[in-house]
């Protein structure tokens, strides 16, 4: 099998703060498990946070849609793995893929429409063309691989 993603820039334990009552992961932390995995995306096109305050532009989710598909406990380490989808100008759709990264199993995904904006006016805005073409050349790089089997999911309780 393939590849399923170019780009695997983040690495993270779950804290002891993030399990709740079941003793696992509360959903609510899955999110922000995400978010540094997209911040580690941002941070390799050039849209992080020095990007925000140099520029006065950022980039805002549109949509989100997260699966949980195993248990993280406390202390157990992750890894993300993301693929950066498709692009136009002013939005990017990025696939997240958490690993258990002891045991390699699955543990959740999070798919993302992120928007650049213009902060000046709060208003989309394009990509600088530098940091497009880095965009773009990661769209390239997934057209080859394996599309993950949960991209595009629909919620609904099915007959």
């Amino acid at each position: 099998m393939r590849r399923s993603s170019p780009f695997s820039n983040c690495q993270l334990s779950v804290l002891p703060e993030w399990i709740d009552y079941n003793g696992h992961m509360n959903v609510g932390f899955y999110g922000v498990a995400f978010d540094k995995a997209t911040d580690a995306l941002l941070d390799h096109i050039g849209a992080g946070e020095d990007y925000r305050q140099r520029e006065n532009a950022s980039t805002f989710v549109l949509e989100a849609h997260l699966t949980y598909d195993r248990e993280v406990g406390n202390g157990d380490p992750l890894r993300f793995d993301t693929l950066v989808v498709d692009a136009d100008r002013k939005r990017m759709h990025v696939f997240h893929t958490m690993y258990h990264d002891a045991e390699g199993y699955l543990a959740a995904t999070n798919e993302l429409m992120i928007l650049h904006v213009d902060l000046s006016i709060r208003r989309a805005a394009p990509f600088p063309m530098e940091m497009y073409a880095k965009i773009e050349n990661m769209v390239a790089q997934s057209k080859g691989l394996d599309r993950p089997t949960r991209m595009g999911r629909i919620i609904g309780i099915r007959p």
